[in-house]
């Protein structure tokens, strides 16, 4: 079954949200910290507080986009000895737990490792709902391409405010679930006032016909989380996650989740 024609859980999850007067909140935490069980509980804490569709990053050691707290955290995750089928046993135990879709992030070089093919039904299997994949355009993703219109398994790719016009066309036509709308360049971490770049990136990206976008990289408070959903689908939120699961633990993390998720509410007009 295609993602294509509202098969995306992804998607499904948002439209939920809109059904019930709100913006989808995104929550991401490294898979492996502080040590893998630690790191299943957060997530489905993160879950139980608010998070509409989770977003799991297995450490990487060449991180290009992660900012200081995350890289720390997946430092951490890798020295504790995370290995890469972890990623399916964290998915497998939390989706048995949460009915919340989790998404993979992960740079594209350990999926190449594993085998494309391999990866996408294993990530099926484990009750996935499919990749975010930072570091590949969609004309060099030809074999996810495949292997996720197969599997039924969303793809998501990011776009840039610098993208231009004809990539957008191609990152639209070939994203399921939302396009990753990237608020500014750079690392993630925590903006004090998130990027015009993103409002108009989003306009772009529907005039393109995108059906959900969500923005994300430097969101990190209830007011920041608001300010984004009067233009885009859904808040994408992963330093101050991290950080409050590094210094409250799972107490400090759901508290967090909850001031967040207590931004996604539509404001009437």
């Amino acid at each position: 079954m295609s993602a294509h024609g509202g098969a995306s859980r992804v998607g499904a999850a948002i439209e939920a949200a809109h059904a019930d007067g709100r913006g989808a909140f995104v929550g991401y935490l490294p898979i492996g910290y502080p040590d893998l069980q630690t790191s299943i509980d957060a997530a489905v804490t993160l879950a139980e507080n608010g998070a509409d569709i989770l977003e799991l990053g297995p450490p990487y050691s060449d991180p290009v986009m992660d900012g200081t707290v995350i890289q720390e955290a997946t430092q951490t995750a890798l020295a504790a000895g995370f290995r890469l089928r972890d990623t399916f046993t964290a998915v497998r135990e939390i989706t048995r737990r949460v009915d919340v879709p989790v998404l993979v992030m992960t740079y594209w070089n350990p999926v190449l490792q594993y085998g494309v093919d391999r990866y996408a039904d294993d990530l099926l299997a484990a009750g996935g709902a499919g990749l975010i994949t930072p570091d590949i355009t969609p004309e060099a993703a030809a074999e996810w391409i495949a292997a996720s219109a197969r599997t039924g398994l969303d793809r998501v790719f990011l776009a840039a405010p610098t993208s231009t016009d004809e990539r957008l066309d191609l990152i639209v036509r070939n994203s399921t679930g939302f396009v990753y709308t990237v608020s500014t360049m750079g690392i993630t971490g925590e903006r004090a006032e998130l990027d015009a770049a993103a409002r108009t990136l989003a306009a772009r990206l529907r005039a393109h016909g995108a059906e959900h976008a969500c923005v994300g990289i430097g969101i990190s408070n209830a007011e920041q989380v608001a300010g984004v959903l009067e233009y885009a689908d859904g808040a994408i939120v992963g330093t101050a996650l991290v950080r409050a699961l590094r210094d409250g633990g799972l107490d400090g993390l759901a508290e967090t989740a909850r001031a967040l998720a207590a931004g996604t509410a539509r404001r009437a007009n």
